[in-house]
């Protein structure tokens, strides 16, 4: 007896030192824990985002805790300490800046909590997993809709936050369309700078300067999402010059989808949001569950080559703006065509 009772202590003690060591090993895997820390939920599309993540989420089983760090580093180190701290299987991050994060990720990783890197690659850490549209071809589909639109001339590339990994993708992506263009001569490139948060005011304040330094001689811009071509656009309405010079963009946000319908935003780039925030929630539970998802890319962040699940964006022009409603991203009514 005094035998079989010792021998059930030390079967306890090493189950415990097994949940300490393993963190999320022991989680529910019925209902697992996620923890989702987004860059700035004052952003129209995050907050779709998010919405459509829960609701995926938690059809699976799982429960869902959200924090928005509002564009702030340290506030978004903080939460996901907090989320860390609160004992969740996975965190989920959309980070605003990809950098800072190789700390925070070990302490989630010595806590056993899988991490998975969400629309914006994770740089220098040790995530387990990322998903995103295929960024690189996003960029290809914004020069090539303004391409196509004014093929010669001045061209301004206006990026996205210098904090981002996602903008230096998009401009790779870009780049490889121009560059042969460049090469010959038909464009040249009169200016490019990257915006700071992706702020459409500061965006407005570059492309003003950029007008004034080039005599409004501007023939295109390649902005690399909505928010930066709204800034932009405003500062050519300023020149009237809305309409005349083909802008980009990317989200399909719903001023942008406003502006390709009236014709002063040559394109945006659609990212359904619903598939991406559904695969997301899928992949979570399935990282929680330690089942084996089906990722169709790798990505090099620095650390180690990321196993990645890419998704398939759709170039969005006057031709073929009704896909958001077919889609139901937003009703006819909303865009303004009922």
């Amino acid at each position: 007896m005094k035998h079989f009772v010792k021998k059930s202590v030390l079967a306890l003690a090493s189950l415990a030192v097994f949940s300490l060591v393993s963190g999320s090993a022991m989680a529910d895997a019925k209902n697992p824990k996620i923890g989702f820390s987004i860059d700035d939920l004052r952003v129209e599309r995050w907050a779709r985002d998010r919405d459509f993540f829960t609701a995926a989420a938690e059809k699976l089983g799982a429960k869902v805790f959200v924090q928005s760090a509002d564009a702030s580093e340290a506030r978004q180190i903080s939460q996901i300490e907090n989320l860390i701290s609160r004992g969740v299987d996975v965190i989920v991050i959309v980070p605003f800046n990809a950098t800072v994060l190789t700390n925070t990720i070990k302490e989630a990783k010595k806590a056993g909590i899988k991490v998975l890197s969400y629309d914006r690659l994770i740089l220098n850490a040790d995530v387990d997993a990322y998903i995103s549209f295929d960024n690189e071809k996003v960029g290809e589909m914004q020069a090539e809709g303004v391409v196509k639109a004014q093929p010669k001339g001045n061209y301004y590339l206006l990026g996205g936050s210098p904090t981002d990994n996602n903008a230096k993708m998009l401009r790779e992506g870009q780049m490889k369309v121009l560059k042969p263009y460049i090469d010959k001569g038909d464009i040249k490139v009169v200016g490019q700078q990257w915006v700071k948060d992706w702020n459409p005011t500061e965006a407005l304040s570059i492309v003003e300067n950029a007008l004034t330094a080039n005599n409004n001689k501007i023939d295109a811009i390649v902005a690399s999402n909505d928010g930066t071509a709204g800034g932009a656009i405003q500062a050519l309405a300023a020149q009237k010059l809305a309409g005349k010079v083909p802008v980009s963009g990317q989200d399909a946000d719903l001023a942008a989808i406003k502006r390709v319908i009236a014709g002063t935003q040559t394109m945006t780039v659609y990212k359904p949001l619903k598939l991406i925030a559904t695969e997301a929630a899928t992949l979570s539970v399935q990282l929680a569950r330690n089942e084996k998802p089906n990722y169709n890319s790798q990505y090099d962040n620095g650390f180690k080559k990321v196993d990645t699940i890419l998704l398939k964006p759709t170039p969005l022009t006057k031709a073929n703006v009704n896909l958001v409603v077919d889609d139901g991203f937003y009703t006819a009514a909303q865009i303004g065509t009922k």
